[in-house]
């Protein structure tokens, strides 16, 4: 059994990977700016949970002591944590080295350097900073998540209209298949390549189009599917298909699937 911390322990993917990992007997450190109280969602018997902030240092060497792994989970959405989200990622690798850490893993966007797009080259700047690092490091790109598309035909449904981007397609995934990829990357046997990448995707690639049919049909909504550009950098990617690998299929929740455990709530 490792010793797994878990940076981003309470986030969308962080405390998936936390409650794997924890369920198959390893000893896990959740790290986060915000410690998840007891009784929580977020929150797992047995599991340490313990504040820190990548941006200043601050409870990383307390987080990280000990540790065989470090998964990245750090999202860095906001605008001020994407600023310092590749500074953010450097730190956290550098005292892990120093706390003698054996490996560290992150998860990263497919073909984020194929994109200007200001969040997909945060996470290109940052899985920079992993090939740079002395450690072993994996990196791992996921598709986006089935949530996403969902919470933009929610948007447009609210006035009656469900937007569908000209020429997008998707391999959404669950956050729960890609922390299950993450805690594989994390336990891999050694190999002799010290920086590697891997890819994970939902098990469908399906037009914009279709799922939004899919979303109307399990939501019982009677909004009307309207094409429309995306413009801009997102919209270049996505018409470009630099968001899919065609031919890989990997998780093991649909679209369809995730939506209808989530009915009552959409």
């Amino acid at each position: 059994m490792a010793i797994i911390c878990v940076a981003g322990g309470t986030g969308q993917v962080g405390k998936e990977v936390v409650r794997l990992a924890s369920a198959a007997g390893h000893t896990v450190i959740s790290l986060s700016r915000h410690v998840a109280p007891p009784g929580s969602a977020k929150y797992h018997d047995g599991v340490t949970y313990l504040a820190g902030d990548v941006t200043t240092g601050e409870g990383l060497a307390t987080a990280l002591a000990g540790a065989d792994v470090v998964i990245d989970c750090l999202e860095g959405q906001l605008g001020k944590a994407r600023k310092k989200f590749a500074d953010g990622g450097a730190r956290l690798l550098a005292l892990a080295h120093r706390a003698g850490v054996g490996r560290a893993v992150v998860l990263s966007i497919i073909n984020c350097d194929k994109s200007t797009y200001s969040y997909y080259a945060s996470k290109a700047a940052k899985e920079r900073k992993y090939a740079e690092s002395p450690m072993e490091t994996v990196v791992v790109r996921a598709s986006q998540f089935h949530g996403l598309v969902a919470a933009i035909f929610a948007a447009g449904a609210k006035v009656r209209l469900i937007p569908v981007f000209r020429g997008a397609s998707f391999q959404t995934i669950s956050p729960v298949d890609v922390a299950a990829a993450l805690l594989d990357a994390a336990l891999e046997s050694a190999s002799p390549d010290r920086h590697r990448l891997r890819t994970v995707v939902g098990p469908e690639l399906l037009t914009m189009r279709k799922m939004a049919e899919s979303w109307k049909r399990v939501t019982g909504t009677r909004g009307r599917i309207l094409e429309v550009p995306l413009p801009g950098a997102m919209g270049a990617f996505l018409r470009a298909g630099n968001n899919l690998i065609p031919g890989q299929k990997d998780g093991r929740e649909t679209f369809v699937s995730w939506l209808e455990k989530r009915r009552e709530s959409l």
